[in-house]
């Protein structure tokens, strides 16, 4: 008890003050608060920069791209030949401001991630209704995210179901699939309206 009598101002017998106690109380509990504010200010600022996957900054992308990971693991987890190109599916959504979970969805619709396709087509997105071969994944990686930005949406089909409408004629279910997928692979809001 002497130890404790000691910490707070007062030692072998000495009176001690409850007001001295109480300052020294106050002051060890500000310091966990501000701590506590510190080291949640960090994680704040991750979550406020991921929020629009599109528009990361290029000292988080420099660090380590959470999506990546989240991506993989979930290829991984559907056993898709696509798994190890999730920095891919990640650097051209970003290129092409897309979000970066519609292109992987799109393979999960179209050929369950990549799994069910023309042989040696890298096709995994019914691109020209399964007919079209592309040389390698990456190239179809390429080649579906730049016609999403530059013939879908920067041309006015803003929405999920906008791009259904041409993307995959007449069905009824492909914006609702895309949309689960999306969902599935991360549940982050999606970064352009599913409204249309």
């Amino acid at each position: 008890m002497s130890g404790a009598l000691e910490f707070f101002g007062g030692t072998n017998g000495t009176p001690f003050s409850w007001g001295y106690i109480m300052n020294k109380l106050q002051k060890i509990i500000f310091i966990i608060f501000m701590l506590a504010y510190v080291f949640t200010a960090e994680v704040s600022a991750d979550v406020a920069v991921a929020e629009s996957s599109a528009q990361l900054v290029s000292r988080a992308k420099a660090e380590s791209d959470y999506r990546e990971e989240i991506l993989r693991n979930y290829l991984e987890g559907h056993n898709s030949p696509l798994s190890g190109y999730s920095d891919v599916f990640i650097s051209l959504a970003d290129k092409y401001r897309l979000d970066w979970r519609l292109v992987p969805a799109i393979t999960g619709v179209e050929s369950t991630f990549g799994k069910r396709i023309p042989v040696d087509s890298y096709n995994a997105y019914g691109w020209a209704n399964g007919s079209y071969s592309f040389e390698s994944w990456d190239e179809s990686i390429e080649v579906v995210s730049k016609a999403l930005r530059d013939n879908y949406i920067d041309r006015g089909a803003v929405s999920i179901n906008d791009i259904a409408r041409i993307y995959a004629p007449p069905s009824e279910t492909w914006a609702r699939n895309v949309k689960f997928f999306m969902n599935k692979i991360d549940p982050l809001p999606v970064s352009f309206s599913l409204e249309g």
